[in-house]
C-alpha cells in the first residue's frame, strides 16, 4: 500500500483525492490546505482522512510514501523540494516550477536519491493524445507539417502566471509527447488587459529544424470555450476537439498531391489536391488523471519509467520562459536550449 498526501485541495486538488481514494493499493493519508474552508470540505468528503493546514507536518508524517503538489505555483519548488530530501516520491501540478533553475535542482535532487519526479501533464495520459501519438508514430499521416492549437475561454484570471503559464502549458506537454521533437526557437506576442495582471491574451510560434512550426493561441477573453487543435501531414491531418464528448479525433484524408518537376528532378511540383474520407478512430475514454495517478504508483514500485518526469516539465519550464522573453521584445525570436 503506498501512502499519499495532497497538498492543497482548491481546482485541482479534490480530483486528485477523490481517484487516489479509488485505485486499488494507494491509500489517502493526509490532505493539507491553508483556508479552513477547504479543510472543512475535505473532511467531509473524506471523513478517515486526516486534515491539516500544515503541509511541513504532511511531508514528514512516516506514513506518507508520495507527496501531490497542487498549488499556485509560485510553491511548487519548496514544497517539492522539502519532500524530496524527506525521501518522498512527488507529483507536482503543472508546471512543474516558476524557473527552469528551480525544475534542473529538483530533478538532480529525485535523481541522488533515486526517487520519482512526476509532473502533472495530465493530456498524455488522455486517450485522445494517446491516439494522436500513434497515428504520428505509425506514419499514419506522413510528415507532420504544423501544429496548430487554439484554447480559449472566459477566464479564469490567474493571479499569478499569465496565460502562457497557464493554458499554453497544456500544448506544450502534449508536442512533447507526439512530436518525437523539441523546438529550437520560440517567438510569442501578448498583453494583458487588466492593469498589473499578468498576460490574459497571447500567441506563440514555435520553429522546429526542418519544415515544421506550431503556433499556439491562448485567451482568457474569449466569448467561447474552445480547444481545438489541427495537426498537418503529408498523408493526413488530423482536428482533435478535447470539448467532443465521444468523437474527440476526425482524420481527415486530405492534402497535396505532388510529383517530380521534369526539368528540374530536384524540385516538386503542385500537381493538385486530395480529398478522401473523414474517420473517427475509438479512443479509451478512461478519465485521464486516473491514467496518471494509476502510473506514478507503477513508476513508484519500478514498474514503469515517468512518462512526464521532471526533463519533460524542465523542457515546457524553458520554453514558457523564452516565451515570455520573446513577449517583451514584441515577438522577436528566442533561441531554447538544445534539450
Amino acid at each position: 500500500m503506498i501512502g499519499f498526501g495532497v497538498v492543497g485541495y482548491g481546482y485541482w486538488g479534490p480530483n486528485l483525492v477523490r481517484n487516489l481514494s479509488e485505485l486499488p493499493g494507494a491509500a489517502v493519508v493526509v490532505v493539507a490546505d491553508a483556508k479552513a474552508e477547504r479543510q472543512r470540505l475535505a473532511k467531509t468528503r473524506h471523513p478517515v482522512v486526516e486534515v491539516t493546514n500544515d503541509a511541513d507536518r504532511l511531508i514528514d508524517d512516516p506514513r506518507v510514501d508520495a507527496v501531490v503538489i497542487a498549488t499556485p505555483v509560485a510553491s511548487h519548488f519548496e514544497l517539492a523540494r522539502k519532500a524530496l530530501l524527506a525521501g518522498k516520491h512527488v507529483l507536482v501540478e503543472k508546471p512543474i516550477c516558476a524557473s527552469a533553475r528551480e525544475a534542473e535542482e529538483l530533478i538532480s535532487l529525485a535523481n541522488a536519491r533515486s526517487l520519482v519526479l512526476m509532473v502533472d501533464h495530465t493530456f498524455p495520459y488522455t486517450g485522445a493524445v494517446r491516439k494522436i501519438k500513434q497515428l504520428i508514430d505509425t506514419g499514419e499521416i506522413g510528415q507532420v507539417y504544423y501544429y496548430d492549437g487554439v484554447r480559449v475561454n472566459l477566464g479564469l484570471f490567474q493571479k499569478d502566471v499569465s496565460v502562457l503559464w497557464d493554458l499554453a502549458v497544456h500544448d506544450l506537454s502534449i508536442m512533447d509527447y507526439v512530436l518525437g521533437k523539441h523546438p529550437v526557437a520560440v517567438s510569442c506576442t501578448g498583453c494583458n488587459h487588466i492593469p498589473g495582471q499578468p498576460e490574459d491574451i497571447a500567441h506563440m510560434t514555435l520553429f522546429f529544424d526542418g519544415s515544421l512550426i506550431a503556433h499556439l493561441h491562448v485567451n482568457w477573453l474569449s466569448p467561447v470555450k474552445l480547444r481545438r487543435t489541427l495537426i498537418g501531414g503529408s498523408e493526413k491531418m488530423i482536428v482533435y476537439d478535447d470539448l467532443e464528448a465521444s468523437e474527440k479525433i476526425k482524420v481527415h484524408n486530405k492534402g497535396l498531391v505532388m510529383e517530380a518537376d521534369q526539368e528540374n528532378l530536384n524540385q516538386m511540383l503542385l500537381r493538385g489536391y486530395r480529398s478522401g474520407d473523414v474517420w473517427s478512430p475509438q479512443v479509451d475514454l478512461t478519465e485521464a488523471l486516473r491514467v496518471e495517478l494509476l502510473h506514478f504508483m507503477q513508476c513508484i514500485e519500478g514498474k514503469e519509467k515517468p512518462l512526464t518526469d521532471g526533463r519533460s516539465g524542465l523542457r515546457v519550464v524553458r520554453i514558457l520562459e523564452a516565451a515570455e522573453q520573446s513577449l517583451r521584445m514584441r515577438g522577436a525570436p528566442v533561441q531554447l536550449e538544445a534539450s
